[in-house]
């Protein structure tokens, strides 16, 4: 194959809005947090939305869950041979070729581990973990009628019980569990608000190996502008019962030369809320891509200009963009 892989990095930040939506949760049912309370959402979370866009366009996407005729989910291998219509896996060449035209594989890399074929791809496009930075964000319980006795119900409300005291600050002690008697009454768990902000990295030459085995042309500029698209739209397209309310709003891309290096930039910017918008602070962002400006040909913001305003944003030759209508602000 050709080697078609691009000549640049690319840095940039991803942001989710949820507004009584639960973008993450845990097993829980809360929206997920580390142990001291700081609300997250993980790499998945961000990845799935793009991966279910992908396979609704039709695109090859393996890692994601589909039934089989008996309605249980594929095995790797399996949803393997759905994909590809191919069920041998003893040329390891040809299943490298086959997993890099899938779509998911390309940007997010993958483990495919099956007898006889143990394959690891780091993949080009790294995503960390997304820290929400609304600092009055809330967990909200909803109680919901049910028609049906859940056996299990006290159980279950402990659980939540000891979930609910983590996530709001509370002592275990503070939060009454409900009798069993209740358990007619399900529950919806959202966030009141939260502002997500996830940092992301692309790097192109995670592939010069799979390039010099001749199974990929690499990452190229269309694969690049390929996740470009599906990352400012998917968690707004993804409109779940519990991601009703989650969507994107900013977004930045920064492409830099193939030998330049930057940290995450997600925390480089804050957020604050004022009487009529939002606030997405991007001083700090600003002093780091500017003294770097050599090494950068572009960046591109994007935002809800509806609900967002962006403060000290004077990065150098930055063009700006209405992340809902794609169109230059």
């Amino acid at each position: 194959m050709e080697n078609k892989t691009m000549n640049k990095r690319v840095y940039g930040i991803l942001g989710i809005s949820s507004i009584m939506g639960n973008w993450n949760a845990d097993f829980s049912g809360y929206p997920k947090s580390t142990t001291d309370g700081n609300v997250f959402g993980s790499d998945k979370a961000l990845k799935y939305p793009m991966k279910k866009m992908w396979d609704n366009e039709g695109k090859k996407v393996i890692y994601i869950k589909s039934l089989n005729e008996k309605l249980i989910p594929r095995t790797l291998k399996e949803r393997y041979i759905k994909v590809f219509e191919d069920e041998d896996l003893k040329d390891v060449k040809k299943v490298l070729t086959n997993l890099m035209a899938a779509v998911d594989i390309k940007n997010f890399g993958a483990t495919f581990a099956e007898a006889g074929c143990n394959i690891a791809i780091t993949g080009a496009v790294q995503i960390g973990q997304g820290f929400n930075k609304y600092i009055d964000t809330n967990a909200e319980e909803q109680d919901i009628l049910s028609p049906f006795k859940d056996a299990k119900a006290k159980e279950k409300n402990e659980v939540k019980a000891k979930a609910k005291a983590k996530a709001n600050n509370l002592s275990e002690d503070d939060i009454e569990v409900k009798d069993a008697q209740n358990s007619t009454l399900g529950t919806k768990i959202t966030s009141n608000e939260a502002h997500y902000f996830y940092p992301f990295v692309i790097n192109p030459l995670a592939y010069k190996e799979l390039v010099d085995l001749d199974v990929t042309e690499g990452y190229t500029e269309e694969d690049y502008q390929n996740f470009k698209r599906t990352a400012l739209v998917s968690a707004t397209a993804f409109a779940t019962n519990s991601k009703v309310g989650c969507e994107n709003e900013f977004a930045v891309f920064v492409e830099t030369e193939s030998d330049a290096y930057l940290p995450n930039l997600s925390e480089y910017v804050t957020f604050a809320k004022c009487e009529d918008k939002n606030i997405i602070d991007l001083k700090k962002l600003a002093n780091i891509l500017n003294d770097m400006s050599q090494q950068i040909k572009s960046v591109e913001i994007y935002y809800n200009p509806y609900t967002t305003e962006l403060t000290n944003d004077d990065i150098k030759a930055a063009k700006h963009f209405n992340i809902i209508t794609s169109k230059e602000v």
